[in-house]
């Protein structure tokens, strides 16, 4: 006899599933005892990853179908066990990661009736999902299994099935749809509309691109419209392992986090072209003429007043486009705005880069330069929200082999640790390296237990300032005194070391380089614990008058308040990193 549970595993291994990350328990009982003999995927089965929390299993299954573009899998247990899923659901949707969630359930019959641990699975997940379904009989359950597949990896995004313990257990009574796997197609722009955005950038005389992660595997093509019509290149978040490399009109990244000339490109331009990117901070696009180019009709227009809208993928676009577009002979606004990414770069970006060698506590920037030399040139990044995004963002160089990971839609603390253990079970000989921030690493420290577990290779790279940069920086700015975001300090390589890992202490900075050396060479978990500086913090690109305002009267503030040395020492740590 086949069970529910049994024909749903079957159903997940024929559409490619290799690995469900979750934690047993009660209702969930058959569905992994279902996995457990498929015989693992050493047997062309799905293997169950044990994690610590399940908010970590939905993180790491995110990371996982981004790496491979392959659906994965995540589960937990009824009530609870699948409440902390939802996190973890809610950044692989926004992220367009093809996961499909097995969220267990109370018995049927107690359904409605304020059961122990009673939720409602297929309610709560709806609004993280592409497709949230409970199964409610066996005949039934088939069915919403592929139609939970179609959706998540067409759409892509999570799907969610809810199913019920006890119905697990029933006999299957149906049979399964053969799976038969659905190729997207390419949205292709009508060429009227594409003679429209041919005939704006032949008229203007200074261009300006801003592309995001809607260019992926579209690089050369992006570059050699730049290069017709002597556009400078900026970016977002997503879009900087896209584009960044091999690119000599890049002018880096717009937004809180960014860095270069971006800002001043974008604002200075007679059009821009937004090529793949749903940017979702409105107050850094200019008020200018734009075009915005994507193949999800409903966001354009969304963030920025867009005067020529083009409905279609970016890279059946530019292969219209460019036949018709003229080879622009002035080249100085490039030019400029190169020029201005070149000073800014040097000036900001680059100041913490340079004669630090010294300087304790180690300025972050410094410690993420240096992680970007010696870090593999295939290595998978994955950042921690906050500050860690920062120095990923401004220091971490995609080189068009690399990968760089993060919550960077749904912006959730703790990421990095579970999306590196997701990465690391994609392929387990690539170098994985989570930069961590302390805060994030504190909040899922238990996963450093499922690395050790598996003795996974996972990197952990912990920029430990014993401080939240990110909230700090952002009372600063709000002209609030900090308050609250500072907690004392702990030694996380002791405590990885009494795990099993290979942990080491940074202090001084002239002992990165050997730190990260030792940490990337050792066959096994290992830790690099960097005592930063809590008072570094992260200066956008283009500082408004109001932010100025905002960090002076907050310093002021502090020190009213009795706080003159620290108002001096954060003076000190970030008087360079201003754009000039």
């Amino acid at each position: 006899m086949t069970n529910v549970a049994e024909q749903l595993v079957a159903q997940l291994n024929e559409a490619g599933v290799r690995r469900i990350y979750g934690i047993v328990g009660d209702s969930l009982n058959p569905v992994v005892d279902a996995i457990r003999r498929t015989g693992g995927s050493a047997k062309g089965g799905i293997d169950w990853i044990h994690v610590r929390h399940e908010e970590a299993a939905a993180f790491a299954a995110a990371a996982d179908a981004q790496l491979t573009g392959e659906l994965v899998a995540c589960a937990g247990s009824c009530g609870p066990g699948n409440l902390h899923l939802i996190n973890g659901l809610y950044d692989a949707n926004r992220s367009g990661a093809p996961v499909i969630a097995i969220a267990s359930h109370i018995p049927s019959s107690q359904i409605g009736q304020g059961y122990f641990q009673e939720t409602h699975p297929d309610r709560i997940f709806t609004e993280c999902s592409v497709y949230s379904e409970m199964i409610s009989t066996p005949t039934q359950a088939p069915r919403v299994v592929a139609a939970a597949i179609r959706h998540a990896v067409t759409a892509p995004g999570v799907a969610v099935i809810t199913l019920p313990g006890d119905i697990a257990d029933e006999e299957a009574t149906a049979q399964a749809p053969r799976y038969v796997p659905v190729q997207r197609g390419v949205v292709t722009p009508s060429a009227e509309t594409v003679r429209k955005l041919a005939d704006a950038i032949n008229s203007a005389d200074k261009v300006a691109l801003f592309v995001g992660a809607g260019i992926a595997g579209e690089h050369d093509a992006v570059v050699e419209l730049a290069d017709l019509v002597g556009a400078p290149v900026g970016h977002s978040l997503r879009g900087k392992e896209h584009i960044q490399y091999d690119n000599p009109y890049d002018v880096g990244m717009t937004g809180l986090l960014g860095y270069g000339a971006a800002a001043d490109g974008m604002e200075d331009a007679d059009l821009l072209l937004m090529l793949g990117t749903d940017f979702p901070y409105d107050q850094f696009l200019p008020d200018v003429t734009t075009a915005q180019v994507d193949r999800d009709a409903s966001v354009i227009g969304r963030r920025t007043s867009v005067d020529i809208p083009v409905h279609g993928d970016v890279g059946a676009t530019l292969r219209m486009l460019i036949p018709l577009v003229q080879r622009k002979k002035n080249r100085k606004f490039l030019e400029k705005t190169l020029k201005r990414h070149d000073k800014l770069m040097n000036n900001a970006v680059g100041a913490y880069t340079r004669k630090v060698e010294k300087f304790t506590p180690i300025h972050p920037e410094y410690a993420a330069s240096v992680l970007d030399e010696v870090a593999a040139d295939n290595a998978v990044f994955t950042a921690d929200t906050g500050m860690c995004n920062v120095w990923s963002a401004r220091y971490i160089n995609p080189l068009g082999s690399r990968r760089i990971i993060g919550s960077f839609l749904h912006g959730s603390m703790a990421n990095a640790l579970p999306h590196a253990i997701g990465a690391q079970f994609a392929d387990r000989g690539r170098q994985v390296i989570s930069m961590s921030g302390d805060g994030g690493l504190g909040m899922l420290l238990g996963e450093l237990l499922t690395v050790a577990a598996y003795n996974l290779p996972v990197n952990v790279v912990v920029f430990n300032n014993s401080t939240l940069g990110m909230v700090k920086l952002e009372m600063l700015v709000d002209k609030l005194p900090d308050f609250g975001v500072d907690v004392p300090a702990v030694n996380y390589a002791a405590v990885a070391q009494a795990l099993g890992f290979k942990a080491i202490r940074v202090e001084d900075p002239a002992d990165l380089e050997a730190a990260y050396r030792a940490a990337f060479e050792h066959n096994g978990p290992a830790l690099v614990d960097i005592v930063t500086d809590p008072l570094a913090l992260s200066i956008p690109p283009k500082i408004t008058s109001s932010q100025v305002f905002g960090f002076a009267t907050a310093m002021s503030k502090i020190v009213l308040n009795g706080g003159a040395g620290e108002a001096v020492s954060m003076a000190r740590s970030n008087l360079r990193n201003f754009p000039r």
